[in-house]
């Protein structure tokens, strides 16, 4: 508990440890790992001390009440599995005193009232705050995983409005840097990625200059209904890729093959990416099926989606 009684899963101040348990005792418990400190005048129990949601309770009683949870921290706390909880990032106000240090990384920045939450009883940024600012800032595929976990979060029926939420706080946005970037990332974002390998592997294709694949297609039968869910589609030239993580296909080699050869006899052309190969080492066989299909990629133009940011700024100051 904080020092008003409330659940700070296990993160402690200090000076309430000795308050409770006695100079004494409190240092004894350091001493022999019972307690330990991630920060300067913060504990946590040591069999806690890499639970993200004890240390971003750590981190907010080490910062003070005016910080709040930020960043892929706070889409992490909001329910989106690809999106790094640790180290702990904060945005506290300019005036504020702190600053990054080991497992703790700050922001300086405006926090208006109405992009505060609480989510299990700490305090965060909202979801479409958290989004656009990870757009901004994170790796572009790790930012478009979010975004796509975002989107499915809300639901369907609330995914347009959830959009243009976002969107609009990149366009107003104080900190015009990686806003360019992240509005292409937005609009890329769908809501229907399965997993966040799919997400990277959307992102890997349209950033090496590939047109825009529809995500997790459906492909009907005669009678309309589905047969197969295709990761990623080009329907008009029936080109389809699909990608496999280890770990769900381990030990599904023949159903899986039987699936791809039903797929091809459906007159497509289907590529299976696999969890070593995101790089780009199913660039070759890709360029080839286009190219069967009539579309030259010769001159297809890669890191359309990875806008610098310094150039941004620049766009952004020159006189219209």
């Amino acid at each position: 508990m904080d020092d008003n009684g409330k659940d700070r899963h296990g993160a402690l101040s200090r000076r309430r440890t000795v308050a409770v348990m006695g100079t004494f005792r409190a240092r004894r418990a350091q001493e022999t790992g019972v307690l330990t400190a991630p920060w300067p005048g913060v504990l946590v129990p040591g069999d806690r001390a890499d639970d993200p949601l004890t240390l971003a309770a750590a981190a907010l009683e080490y910062a003070g009440p005016t910080a709040v949870l930020y960043g892929t921290t706070a889409a992490h706390l909001h329910g989106c599995a690809s999106a790094a909880a640790l180290p702990v990032q904060l945005l506290v106000p300019y005036e504020h005193h702190l600053r990054t240090r080991p497992g703790l990384v700050v922001h300086n920045g405006p926090l208006p009232d109405d992009d505060r939450t609480e989510v299990r009883g700490l305090p965060v940024l909202r979801l479409g705050r958290a989004v656009a600012d990870v757009l901004c800032r994170e790796r572009p595929d790790t930012a478009l995983a979010i975004a796509d976990e975002a989107l499915a979060r809300v639901g369907a029926a609330e995914r347009e409005r959830f959009r243009q939420e976002v969107a609009e706080r990149l366009r107003v946005r104080s900190d015009p840097r990686g806003t360019v970037r992240g509005a292409r990332l937005l609009a890329l974002a769908t809501g229907r990625a399965e997993s966040p390998p799919e997400s990277w592997l959307l992102f890997r294709i349209v950033d090496a200059g590939y047109p825009v694949p529809e995500v997790n297609w459906s492909l009907p039968g005669i009678d309309g209904r589905e047969i197969h869910r295709l990761d990623l589609a080009w329907p008009a030239l029936r080109i389809a890729i699909e990608y496999h993580g280890y770990a769900a296909h381990i030990g599904r080699s023949a159903e899986d093959e039987a699936r791809a050869e039903d797929i091809r006899r459906r007159g497509w052309i289907y590529i299976d990416v696999w969890a070593d190969e995101l790089a780009g080492a199913y660039e070759p066989e890709l360029d080839e099926a286009f190219r069967r299909r009539g579309v030259d990629m010769s001159r297809r133009r890669p890191g359309v989606l990875q806008a610098r940011r310094h150039r941004e700024v620049g766009d952004r100051r020159r006189p219209r």
